[in-house]
């Protein structure tokens, strides 16, 4: 084992090559101070009191890692680790995360600082960190008995390298990846532009998060971590609805959004009420002449965009993935399509011998989000959510973002239910009912032919007779 003194001694010697080392237990004494993180809300953005000034970013259910200032040198400490993450309220779940949470702290920093970060491993296997779409030297890439030796259990290492062009990354293992990240290794990197950037906006609001997937059992704890595909609880930020937060803005403001996938599927990203761009991948801002207006973009596997909009629609708009069952809970899956079914009969015999027993299904699967059935002691239901008008029957990857007039500038508090004007809102029509009109055989009045029929067409197939001439 070298000391940190010795280990820059030679890394100043072979330069970048060297990517990684153990610090021994006196240098552990000069290592910053980690800090660890317990509340799954959405934290305020950090202000940097230290470096070059930014415009801070906040991560939904997240925070951002503090960091100091050491000659120069910007440097932070990852702490992995297995962490009890909250995904819902009073649902609680074991992975393993960087800091106290899963997903790990988001990093912010500035094009062109040098960083320098401490990962220490209490995992009980090694592991590494990648540093996904940055540019640095090849020894500092993280991948394990690639680019350097894995981080060993119980051992400190140290990264080192310039923040080279502005953009939002993602950090993840690198070693035993398919279970690390299965089990939430995962965070956020943002390099903020270090003057004006002509393809870089100024933004009143800048948001982040993370998508991740997970296999729980209702009622367990742990996921699984050999699930391939059908995984049954798909998050933001390791959240699922009704346990996000939703994301405010005030009527006017220019929002980002950075929505970065490390799921095994990809997911179409839809808001409502507003058209986006995508300003950004994580390869860079895109040309200005990419870019044109969508509501829904699709954020593919390891993939990071960036959206953009000026919020000037008040109201309470959903975001979330459209693929629908994302948009569920853990016991929605494996459920048998029983629409249309007549269970009266059945539901009597089965009453006899279980006295509570309900019957799902039959009418849709509305009837779960209203039912007040018991369930497992750590699970969520799999429609739930109560608005303003009732039942939302929304999970997982959902929540919403809320404009308003009067939400003031750096106000990131939830400002409760829209108060819709008067007027605005759909309601039953309480009049008569016209008879529909319906389409005929051969036009009828609500389809008049333009033309008469043709009488039909034979056609006459000759199959070949064998392999004669072939």
């Amino acid at each position: 084992m070298v000391s940190r003194r010795d280990f820059f001694l030679g890394a100043s010697a072979i330069g970048a090559a060297v990517a990684t080392s153990a610090v021994s237990r006196v240098a552990m004494a000069a290592l910053p101070e980690p800090v660890l993180q317990a509340s799954a809300d959405t934290q305020p953005p950090l202000q940097p009191g230290s470096g070059r000034p930014y415009n801070p970013v906040v991560t939904l259910n997240g925070w951002t890692l503090p960091w100091r200032m050491n000659n120069g040198v910007k440097e932070f400490h990852l702490v992995a680790e297995p962490v009890v993450r909250e995904l819902a309220p009073g649902y609680k779940v074991h992975l393993w995360g960087y800091n106290g949470q899963s997903p790990g702290p988001t990093i912010e920093v500035v094009e062109g600082d040098r960083v320098r970060i401490f990962v220490t491993n209490k995992l009980p296997e090694h592991t590494s960190i990648h540093w996904h779409g940055q540019r640095l030297p090849n020894g500092m890439d993280g991948v394990a008995g690639l680019t350097q030796q894995a981080i060993p259990v119980g051992k400190t290492f140290v990264y080192e390298f310039v923040a080279r062009r502005p953009g939002t990354f993602m950090y993840h293992p690198h070693a035993d990846e398919m279970v690390q990240m299965a089990m939430g290794m995962m965070g956020f990197w943002v390099t903020h532009p270090r003057e004006h950037h002509p393809l870089i906006a100024e933004v009143d609001r800048d948001y982040c998060f993370l998508l991740s997937a997970y296999d729980i059992e209702p009622g367990a704890y742990t996921p699984k971590i050999m699930q391939m595909l059908d995984f049954n609880l798909w998050t933001f930020n390791s959240r699922v609805f009704p346990g996000i937060d939703p994301l405010v803005a005030r009527q006017g403001e220019r929002v980002r959004l950075r929505v970065g996938n490390l799921t095994m599927t990809n997911h179409p990203i839809h808001l409502h009420g507003h058209e986006f761009e995508v300003t950004g991948t994580d390869g860079g801002p895109t040309p200005l002449g990419s870019r044109w207006p969508e509501v829904t973009t699709d954020v593919a596997v390891g993939q990071m965009r960036q959206l953009e909009f000026i919020a000037d629609e008040e109201g309470d708009w959903a975001l979330h993935c459209h693929k629908s069952h994302h948009t569920m809970n853990a016991m929605g899956h494996d459920v048998p399509t029983l629409v249309g079914v007549d269970h009266r009969d059945m539901t009597r015999k089965i009453a006899k011998l279980v006295p509570d027993y309900m019957v799902m299904g039959e009418r849709g699967m509305a009837d779960m989000a209203e039912m007040q059935m018991p369930l497992p002691d750590n699970t969520v239901p799999m429609m739930t959510g109560d608005g303003p008008f009732g039942s939302v029957e929304m999970g997982g990857m959902f929540t919403m973002l809320k404009v308003r007039k009067e939400q003031a500038a750096g106000d990131y508090r939830d400002p409760g239910w829209f108060k819709h004007p008067a007027g605005t809102v759909a309601y039953e029509w309480k009049g008569a009912l016209a008879n529909p009109s319906r389409s005929h055989d051969g036009g009828g009045q609500s389809m008049p032919l333009k033309q008469p029929l043709e009488a039909p067409v034979e056609v006459q197939v000759r199959k070949p007779g064998g392999h004669a001439g072939h």
